[in-house]
């Protein structure tokens, strides 16, 4: 499956608090590369966080996951930058739950730069989608997200 990023700020306008979640970063020295701006796989890495944090808001965190028997492993990142962040710029990491469908969930990123003199939305430095599958964790085989996590991800059956 070819994942497309979609209009991650349409997302988080339309879903609802439990399928969503944001944090904030400050870019410190161990953040930047050698060309001195964040290194591409910290930005996967604020990406991953905020996904964690929002889970474990919801109590869904991997303790509580694996006791369920089920956890989400990713499959598919993709990675659109538009502007580097660079040595302490404020950055926000916004995560909505788009997709939860059977042993597939999708999750759209937007990261916004937010210092002062920056428009009030931000300054969109990147986007990011991950397609994570549902496995049983001792086997590791693919297996349905438990009725629990829709629930409390604010899905229906």
């Amino acid at each position: 499956m070819k994942l497309r990023i979609p209009d991650a700020d349409i997302l988080w306008a339309d879903v609802p608090d439990t399928r969503r979640h944001e944090q904030t970063v400050t870019v410190s020295p161990a953040d930047l590369d050698d060309l001195h701006h964040v290194n591409n796989t910290v930005y996967l890495a604020w990406c991953e966080d905020v996904a964690r944090a929002h889970a474990l808001r919801l109590g869904m965190g991997t303790e509580a996951l694996i006791g369920l028997g089920a956890v989400p492993v990713a499959r598919q990142h993709i990675i659109n930058y538009h502007r580097p962040a660079l040595l302490g710029d404020t950055v926000r990491v916004r995560t909505a739950l788009t997709l939860h469908a059977g042993v597939r969930s999708v999750r759209a990123y937007a990261l916004d730069r937010l210092n002062p003199g920056d428009p009030a939305e931000g300054v969109r430095l990147a986007e990011c989608q991950t397609e994570w599958v549902w496995v049983d964790p001792a086997s590791g085989r693919p297996k349905r997200a438990p009725a629990e996590v829709s629930a409390a991800f604010g899905f229906t059956s």
